[in-house]
């Protein structure tokens, strides 16, 4: 075992990335692609990549049930990395920016190493290749499948710009599918090459947790080491809703730490505040931070193509879970809050919804029982007084609060026009 490679967790086990019995991560696999990059990784975005997959790993790893609470979980991890002395003057603020993630309690100790084998190759192979031949993009942006990131390639490709993007799909076959038809309509769209489309798995063998809250850490991550090889100062586009960024729950079902802050503005801004104070010059975007989902579709700069093609696009949660009513293809499931938010979005845009969804009018019993709780939530949004406290449940805002508030308004009556439809 490679000592420079391995970490420790709760569990007093060892974990060594590098091997395929432990982790399945195919990003130094895409060799003719990272051998174009003008520079090697920037060693701190790549000691962030790192350290990024050992959280990640044990996100999945670590059952939460059994804790006193049956969700907080006590985390130490030692993590050997390149640039051991910036690490120790941040670490406070990396532990800060997990712990609201993930709603754990984490302790991380660091120690150093040096580049290893496959990393010194890489670097070599980057140093040698044809300077002609460089691969500088003007800037990055997250594509993950899903409808937002959709409409966001269409928008910065709209403005002639050359977009790299990097994508993740996981050991489900929900996602992939969808990335596919979304790279694919992207590339015949607007004349792309394939070597602007990145693509990474990076799954933990015999992952048992399934809250994986600190997934999109990891997913980000993948991008902001390939921007570090620009070395300059370089945006990484990371499109979302404004209402599902805010993570503010809806009912009460989605109290707490299991609704996801992928893109809160409190965990941006601390991502972005690391990232600067290791000198990494990546700037995290959010080009939709102010807009619902169906201002977005409204909005976007080739309305025809997003109308024609929405349809390619994957919003559900679980896309999988059709397999248990023995569908053989993912599917949306039509009645989770992001398929909710979805939906309600497509009627605002284009008053008629062509997305096959497994259950639309929500029938099954679960479906009741969710649609029942979205309306009662609906329902006390409207007799609230005020919505400034509770734009912040989530998280602290520390600027921007009436523009954050009128967003949550506005996506909160978007989403009650599709409720006032539905039966229970």
């Amino acid at each position: 075992m490679n000592t420079e490679d391995t970490f420790s967790v709760p569990s007093s086990s060892f974990v060594d990335l590098t091997s395929k019995k432990e982790y399945n991560h195919t990003f130094f696999n895409l060799y003719k692609l990272l051998y174009k990059m003008p520079y090697f990784f920037q060693n701190e975005a790549l000691d962030l990549w790192y350290i990024s997959l050992m959280v990640y790993y044990a996100d999945r790893k670590i059952l939460r049930k059994g804790n006193y609470d049956n969700w907080t979980r006590k985390i130490k991890l030692y993590i050997p990395v390149l640039e051991k002395e910036k690490w120790d003057l941040n670490k406070d603020l990396l532990i800060n920016m997990i712990s609201y993630l993930s709603g754990d309690i984490w302790e991380i100790e660091f120690r150093k190493r040096e580049l290893n084998e496959k990393e010194e190759k890489i670097s070599k192979g980057i140093q040698n290749w044809y300077i002609g031949k460089k691969f500088v993009p003007d800037e990055f942006c997250m594509l993950s499948g899903g409808l937002d990131s959709f409409i966001g390639a269409i928008d910065l490709l709209s403005e002639n710009k050359k977009i790299a993007f990097v994508g993740h799909y996981g050991g489900g076959k929900g996602v992939k599918p969808f990335q596919d038809n979304v790279n694919k309509l992207l590339k015949s769209k607007f004349l792309i090459d394939d070597k602007y489309f990145f693509n990474f798995n990076a799954t933990p063998i015999k992952g048992i947790e399934d809250s994986t809250r600190t997934r999109s850490f990891m997913f980000f991550t993948h991008a902001i080491i390939l921007a570090s090889c620009m070395r300059k100062k370089i945006t990484l586009n990371i499109p979302e809703n404004g209402l599902i960024s805010l993570n503010i729950p809806l009912t009460n079902s989605r109290l707490g730490s299991s609704s996801t802050r992928t893109t809160h503005p409190y965990y941006m801004d601390n991502l972005q505040t690391l990232l600067l104070k290791l000198g990494v010059n990546v700037i995290l975007k959010n080009p939709f931070q102010f807009k619902t989902k169906g201002e977005m579709l409204l909005e976007c700069k080739n309305l025809d193509f997003i109308k024609d093609n929405y349809i390619y696009t994957m919003s559900c949660s679980h896309p999988d879970q059709v397999r248990y009513i023995k569908d053989t293809k993912p599917k949306h499931c039509g009645t989770c809050l992001p398929c909710t938010i979805r939906r309600a979005s497509i009627l605002k845009a284009f008053n008629d919804d062509l997305t096959i969804y497994n259950d639309v009018s929500y029938k099954n019993n679960k479906a009741k029982t969710e649609l029942k709780s979205f309306k009662i939530g609906v329902k006390d949004f409207k007799n609230s007084e005020s919505s400034k406290f509770r734009i912040q449940i989530a998280g602290k805002l520390e600027k921007n609060i009436d523009e954050y508030n009128d967003l949550y308004k506005r996506g909160m009556y978007e989403l009650a026009n599709f409720l006032d439809l539905q039966n229970e």
